[in-house]
């Protein structure tokens, strides 16, 4: 029996697309850096849940767990990485800008909002891969993260249900799982919550276990909370 989870997987990508190539100075290894490392392979878990969606672009090209208005040097379409590295020289132009939303970020949260509305999933879980000491464009730089946050912006998913998944993380990690610290929610939970309820996970990329330990952690502790 699957899961009851739409889960989304917005920044394991690496791809750079043709139309942004021309301008992006990253290398590589910063584009890796600046996505959730470790998270295809942590989450390689559709056969397991109820709806599943994902993406190849990379995050330092279009973060998806960011609104399209956001044009912050941390926003949708970037002008630094989380560690404060400049993306694009020059910026890409408008109409490439645009292309890249028409692109990557409508498709994908129109996904997310046909599977609320005809999968079997009662819960969505935005997954998450982090730093394991908070970057300089973040909320906590220079911190040590715990190894587990689960955030709901207040409110994006019942109580019951966030509490249920802390324990059923602390039973597997003890205290290393925090709720709404250093996190507290991104764009996905708090935009897709009006269709269904959503709770953002993030997973410290610290070597606390391997990343396939890390894959059987979280299916179990998803097959611990009763919905």
């Amino acid at each position: 029996m699957k899961l009851p989870l739409l889960v989304s997987v917005p920044h394991a990508g690496l791809e750079v697309p043709p139309l942004a190539a021309p301008y992006c100075t990253l290398t590589p290894e910063q584009i890796a850096d600046d996505g959730d490392e470790g998270a295809a392979e942590i989450y390689d878990i559709e056969g397991e849940v109820e709806a599943f969606v994902t993406t190849p672009v990379a995050r330092a090209i279009v973060d998806l767990n960011r609104a399209e208005s956001d044009r912050r040097k941390d926003g949708v379409v970037k002008t630094h990485t989380c560690r404060d590295v400049p993306v694009y020289a020059p910026f890409p132009p408008d109409d490439v800008v645009e292309s890249l939303l028409e692109n990557y970020h409508r498709p994908y949260h129109a996904r997310l909002s046909e599977h609320a509305s005809t999968s079997a999933a009662r819960l969505g879980v935005d997954c998450h891969t982090m730093l394991a000491v908070g970057p300089p464009v973040s909320p906590d730089p220079g911190a040590e993260r715990p190894w587990v946050c689960l955030s709901n912006a207040d409110g994006t998913c019942p109580q019951e249900w966030m509490e249920g998944l802390q324990r059923s993380f602390q039973r597997l990690l003890g205290d290393h799982v925090r709720m709404n610290d250093p996190f507290r929610g991104g764009y996905i939970t708090r935009v897709h919550a009006e269709e269904m309820p959503w709770v953002q996970l993030e997973l410290s990329r610290a070597p606390f276990l391997s990343n396939p330990e890390k894959r059987d952690l979280v299916l179990e502790a998803f097959g611990g909370l009763r919905l």
